[in-house]
């Protein structure tokens, strides 16, 4: 969806140039903040309307473009000499939103309000019960309006599996509804479904530029933490782990007609007089067998 009520591809091709030129610092002389902060103002407001038709969802939305946006400013070099920054950072937009693990957040299980028009709430409900991939096919080439080249490029299709898709959007909406059967009425039903409702923009481009270096910083920290992490429980288990082999000793077994092993047992009276008797003859014997110290 961008700024105008029914874009065209001619108008699309304007406005990407024209984006390009705002933004690229190089062109203009903007610092990379500057430029970052350009593009920030003139796609954001748009890719909020559109990150909502995608998902039905307003916070969503806002958090979509937020994310895009940080992860543009953490990529920006790249980011800068893109042939269209604003297409790019809608990609990103759109594969956050779209992303299947937010059905497993605790806020977006209960249902948000429709919008307050009926034509509003059957034309979102209908996008809504649309794949995911069919939809956004949809949002880019009848509501973004770029080509389908474009569209399928984006959507990670070939050129003849996006037109399907598209075919197959266009009729399920003409369909429920036949008052889009024209693909201007849908372009511009599309435009204004958006506009109407009270989207919550992202913050501001210097908030969005701080989020973004902040987390940027967290990630570094926890990529560190988890090296040391690693080396350390490498280090200690080559310093506890055994360097040479030991075969484990085989469970002892009786042998037939080996008696067991016994110790000797305890004396007997005969036993114990004899020891006695033994120990005072001791020095009182034959004089060879008196033992002399020399």
């Amino acid at each position: 969806m961008t700024q105008t009520a029914a874009p065209t591809d001619a108008d699309t091709d304007t406005d990407t140039d024209t984006g390009g030129t705002d933004t690229d610092g190089a062109a203009t002389g903007l610092t990379p903040a500057e430029a970052f902060d350009a593009l920030y103002v003139y796609a954001a407001p748009a890719l909020v309307r559109q990150a909502y038709l995608l998902t039905g969802r307003r916070e969503l939305a806002r958090e979509s473009v937020e994310r895009a946006f940080q992860l543009a400013w953490q990529r920006w070099p790249e980011v800068a000499v893109d042939r269209d920054p604003a297409g790019w950072v809608r990609a990103a937009a759109y594969e956050y939103a779209m992303s299947p693990w937010h059905r497993l957040r605790l806020r977006h299980r209960a249902p948000e309000p429709p919008p307050a028009a009926l034509d509003d709430r059957r034309l979102l409900s209908i996008l809504l019960s649309l794949p995911p991939v069919y939809r956004r096919t949809l949002l880019l080439y009848d509501g973004v309006g770029i080509g389908l080249a474009e569209t399928a490029a984006e959507t990670e299709a070939s050129t003849p599996a996006a037109a399907n898709r598209l075919l197959y959007a266009r009729a399920t909406v003409a369909r429920r509804l036949p008052e889009l059967a024209e693909k201007e009425e849908l372009r511009r039903r599309l435009t204004e479904l958006g506009g109407t409702e009270r989207l919550r923009t992202a913050p501001k481009p210097v908030v969005v530029r701080s989020g973004s270096e902040r987390r940027a910083r967290r990630w570094t920290r926890a990529a560190i933490a988890f090296t040391v992490l690693i080396i350390g429980s490498t280090a200690f288990t080559l310093h506890t782990a055994p360097d040479h082999y030991e075969a484990p000793q085989a469970p002892a077994t009786k042998v037939p007609g080996v008696p067991p092993r016994s110790g000797p047992g305890p004396l007997s009276e005969e036993d114990l007089e004899l020891r006695a008797t033994l120990r005072d003859m001791v020095g009182k014997g034959p004089h060879r067998l008196v033992p002399q110290l020399r």
